[in-house]
């Protein structure tokens, strides 16, 4: 049997439910993904929840590596690629399949663990699409998602598989982008 509590001004009140963990997909070719999950990673720990974020494909310095420094043990990153960026026409060597991997059981222990309410796999959905990780793989881990854990897929090219099981998508759509002009990657911006 549940107990009640008392509440501030001394009445009983029930016990607050337990708090369902969802799936959130953000996918599409704008400008965003990344930075929508971080901003959920930063609201969850305004309220002292810790979140994992796990990075796929991405090796290099950033500023979110940087602030995440300062937030720890709140919000948690790893990175899961190269510490060159990699193009989706250049051909992947064999540490790139065995980042990606590893990357996901990082990101599973992380899960299970009870250590996170969120667990960020950044860019996932690109490593699917290149073949680096495959859609039974990533079913699986949702498979095992913990009903408290919030779990938040990024990157181009989500697969329906994907976006079927997911709670909410958010496909971010380019109008228009800088870099058409051909503005570069600007530190505290886009790294």
């Amino acid at each position: 049997m549940k107990k009640k509590t008392t509440g501030s001004s001394g009445e009983k009140t029930a016990p607050a439910a337990p708090v369902r963990g969802y799936i959130q997909v953000y996918t599409g070719d704008g400008k965003g993904k990344t930075t929508a999950a971080l901003g959920l990673a930063l609201r969850a720990a305004g309220h002292g929840f810790r979140t994992y974020f796990g990075q796929f494909l991405k090796g290099q310095p950033s500023g979110e590596i940087l602030a995440a420094r300062k937030l720890s043990p709140l919000i948690t990153i790893e990175q899961f690629g190269r510490k060159k960026f990699l193009k989706i026409t250049e051909n992947f060597e064999e540490q790139d399949y065995r980042l990606a991997g590893a990357g996901l059981k990082k990101c599973l222990q992380a899960m299970l663990s009870g250590q996170y309410r969120l667990v960020v796999l950044d860019e996932v959905n690109v490593a699917l699409n290149l073949g680096l990780l495959s859609e039974k793989q990533v079913l699986e881990f949702l498979d095992r998602k913990p009903e408290s854990v919030e779990i938040i897929l990024t990157g181009r090219y989500a697969p329906e598989s994907i976006l079927d099981r997911a709670d909410l998508v958010t496909e971010m759509v380019c109008r228009k982008h800088y870099y058409q002009k051909g503005v570069r990657a600007r530190r505290g911006i886009e790294k």
